[in-house]
Order: C-alpha cells, then structure tokens, then sequence
C-alpha cells in the first residue's frame, strides 16, 4: 500500500512502482492521464514491473486508451465498472490497441464471475442487442442496502424478475449490449456525475446553494477544461 498522500502525486506512484517492482495497479482514469504524464518522463515503459493496470472509477476515454498502449505496450489494460452497491466491479473489459483503435467508447465488457447484468426498459423487460435501457446488477456482490435508509433501499434494489428470491440494483446508468457481448455504457438517466472517480449529485449542491440567505435559485453544471 503506499504511504499515505502518494495516491495523489503520480511522481511518487511511478516511484513507487519502480523501487517495489509492483505488477498490479489500479486508477481513476483521470489520475491515469496523470500517471502516463510522469510515466513518459521517466521514460517507465521501457523497464516496468507492470503486467497490467486496472482503470474505473468513470469512463475511460479511447484517447487515454491508446496513449496507454503507445507508452506501455507490453502492460495490459482493464476497463472496470461497476458501482459501490456492487462491491465494486461487476464488468471488466480487457483492451486491445488494434481492435479498440477507432472506438468511440471505450466497453465495459462482460460480467465479472458471479454477477450478472441486465439492460431492461422501463417496464423491466430484456432490451435486445443494440437497444440502450437502464442497467442492472445482480448476484453475489450486492450490497444489502444503504444504512438507515429504507426508502431508498427499497427504490433502488428490487426483486430480480429472471431469479425467484434474489434482488438486482437499479444502476441509473444508461447501458446496451453489442452484438460480441460485451456492454457499451452510454451515460446517466439522472444529472448524477463522475468527477475522479467521485459520485456527485449536483441537485444536492444546488439544495445547499438555495439554502444561503439571499441565494433564490441556483443551478450546477459540469464543465471540463
């Protein structure tokens, strides 16, 4: 584990790996993008101890993908997903530089062992390949629900129609399946974001902006730049 504060400054992460000879490593895209910064710097790709890295948290953009690929050629690279109510990946997609070349997203793959994955629409039916709908989780990793919360537990894990006495979590995020079988995810149903790897509600900072005296209305976007 690295000291504490190291996770934040990829200078000290790429020291890390190299006096460890660590082989495994897991990011946030964002902190990614950092890491390949000092990465081509300290020209790490060619001698690393990497054998693969593991990237979740958001979506990994095609761009951090093949610079991945062109600095660390002999390194595999994972596309994780899955949420905290699912502790916490429920899909994995192993990239490859040629195939995932002209991409426009970046898969999240296919169920880890011991989950399962449904694209359903509003009325819970199955959506057939290529058709987006909401995406679910099921199986052995749910959590059990949120602590002292039970309205929110009972909206947001429900009955799994396919097996009889099992629950699924209604994700909010907006998936398909491809037609090889692995998902595509496509954004959220609500304004809910992903910002280095954190959930934020900007309904929630807007409810905390109107409650300052003199602040009538209020209104949060997410801008990049």
């Amino acid at each position: 584990l690295l000291p504490p504060g190291w996770e934040k400054d990829p200078a000290l992460i790429v020291k890390a790996i190299q006096q460890e000879g660590i082989t495994t490593a897991h990011f946030i895209p964002a902190m990614l993008n950092s890491f390949l910064d000092h990465a081509e710097i300290d020209a790490l790709g060619g001698g690393t101890s990497l054998k693969r890295v593991f990237a979740g948290g958001e979506p990994l953009a095609p761009q951090t993908a093949a610079r991945f690929a062109s600095l660390l050629p002999g390194v595999t690279l994972i596309h994780g997903y899955g949420p905290t109510e699912a502790t916490v990946d429920a899909a994995f997609y192993v990239l490859d530089s040629e195939r995932d070349r002209d991409r426009l997203r970046i898969p999240i793959g296919k169920p880890v062992p011991g989950a399962r994955l449904y694209v359903l629409d509003p009325n819970l039916a199955v959506q057939p390949a290529g058709v987006a709908g909401e995406l679910y989780i099921a199986g052995g990793g749910l959590a059990r629900g949120y602590l002292n919360r039970p309205e929110l537990t009972e909206e947001r894990f429900l009955a799994d129609p396919f097996y009889p006495g099992e629950r699924m979590y209604k994700t909010g995020d907006l998936a398909r399946w491809l037609p090889n079988g692995n998902i595509e995810f496509l954004g959220r149903l609500d304004d809910q974001v992903k910002i280095r790897g954190y959930r934020i509600e900007p309904g929630e900072i807007e409810a905390a902006l109107r409650s300052i005296k003199g602040v009538r209305e209020a209104a949060v976007t997410v801008r990049t730049d």
